[in-house]
């Protein structure tokens, strides 16, 4: 007999389990473009859960670019870049953020999962050690699952911690601390001056991934790099085109050192393997670029809006992880209360989604609410109101 039903029947076991405990992840389907009001599930809602920081990603000129590029470039690559799927434009980019973040060379990906499962197979071996932030992005955790080096982890942003690490590779030839610019499922910030007087006091490299600061955190939205003053002691920095940057998609690895984007070129698989980034995707990250760098009151209004959502929260009295950064986790005492406060916010208009385990540790439920550019002050009072009539509707 196949053991095939057997197995199914298996999954359909585990499905149920995580509905039942409150975890099943639902998807609703938007009906037009990305932008602060939206239409699904039958509904007008007001978005608050998008990585759209900048609010670039229904922007006219970024839109006109990207239809211009179709024209003049064609829809796909149907090409990886080293056999025919390199145009000039690719090139202008990847010297384009590399100017933007001042670092000395890039190389695009398909995405930052991408960029991040190919990096660390491609440039260390089993010689070398990796040391992560126990908090990293899973695409961190899974490239480094697939590199031969020693693997140490530390507790997030926990400087005493990452010190003992450090001593413990210290028969490494080469040692990588890595920790993500900044957390997503809390909004910190890794403390990287920290972490690069560490990293020099041990003859260590530091690479940061960056998706949630670039565009709009730190001196002229190059990210927590320069937020923290340690712009040139980053040997790495990864990053993303599909938040901040115009929302699509693709990613890149930039460095201070042109060889590690060399080797990457070579080594890389998910480079060597994969399609390049769409041309219309790249002329729209291209016009972003220049948007950022034309008007930072972009990356202004983003910081004052999560200000003031924090501050009418904290007014009505809701508990919320502390932090600057326009993600905002709004936490809850348990993963169902959790789901039925996005459920209740639903039903009044905003679009909110509950994150619950194994996206955050057990107990840790909480729906993370991101700003944008785009929202308005009375946007986010309707939110807040929203919160507290859930709030009393659930007897939370």
């Amino acid at each position: 007999m196949s053991p095939i039903p057997e197995f199914i029947d298996g999954l359909k076991t585990k499905l149920d389990s995580l509905s039942n405990a409150g975890l099943y992840k639902h998807e609703r389907s938007l009906t037009g473009a990305q932008q602060v009001l939206v239409y699904a599930g039958g509904k007008n809602l007001l978005n608050f859960c998008s990585n759209n920081y900048l609010g670039l990603a229904n922007n006219d000129q970024v839109i006109a670019a990207a239809k211009a590029a179709l024209d003049q470039f064609g829809f796909g690559m149907a090409s990886v870049r080293f056999i025919a799927g390199t145009q000039t434009q690719h090139i202008a980019l990847e010297d384009k953020l590399t100017s933007f973040l001042s670092t000395q060379a890039t190389i695009l990906f398909p995405s930052c999962f991408d960029a991040n499962g190919g990096l660390f197979e491609a440039i260390f071996d089993e010689n070398d050690a990796i040391i992560s932030d126990s908090l990293n992005h899973a695409s961190i955790i899974d490239g480094i699952r697939l590199c031969k080096a020693q693997r140490f982890r530390y507790q997030n942003r926990d400087l005493a911690d990452l010190e003992i690490q450090l001593q413990a590779a210290s028969n490494a030839k080469n040692v990588v601390i890595v920790t993500d610019g900044v957390f997503s499922m809390d909004g910190y910030l890794a403390p990287l001056a920290g972490i690069c007087d560490l990293a020099e006091k041990y003859g260590a490299m530091v690479m940061v991934d960056d998706s949630h600061a670039t565009g709009f955190i730190g001196t002229g939205g190059a990210g927590t790099p320069t937020y923290c003053g340690v712009e040139n002691r980053i040997d790495i920095l990864s990053g993303t085109l599909g938040k901040a940057l115009g929302g699509a998609s693709g990613g890149f690895i930039s460095s201070r050192h042109p060889e590690i984007v060399q080797m990457l070129r070579q080594k890389a698989r998910p480079y060597l393997f994969s399609n390049s980034v769409p041309p219309s995707v790249v002329a729209g990250t291209i016009a972003a670029l220049d948007l950022i760098r034309s008007t930072p009151e972009l990356a202004i209004k983003v910081r004052e809006n999560a200000r003031h959502f924090r501050a009418l929260m904290v007014e009505e009295g809701f508990d919320l992880l502390p932090g600057e950064h326009a993600i905002v986790p709004v936490m809850f005492s348990s993963e169902h209360i959790a789901v039925s406060m996005a459920k209740a916010l639903f039903d009044r208009g905003i679009y909110a989604v509950a994150f619950s385990y194994p996206v955050v540790p057990m107990g840790k439920a909480r729906i993370r609410i991101q700003l944008s550019a785009s929202h308005t002050f009375d946007e986010i009072r309707e939110c807040v109101n929203a919160f507290v009539d859930a709030r009393e509707e659930l007897s939370v």
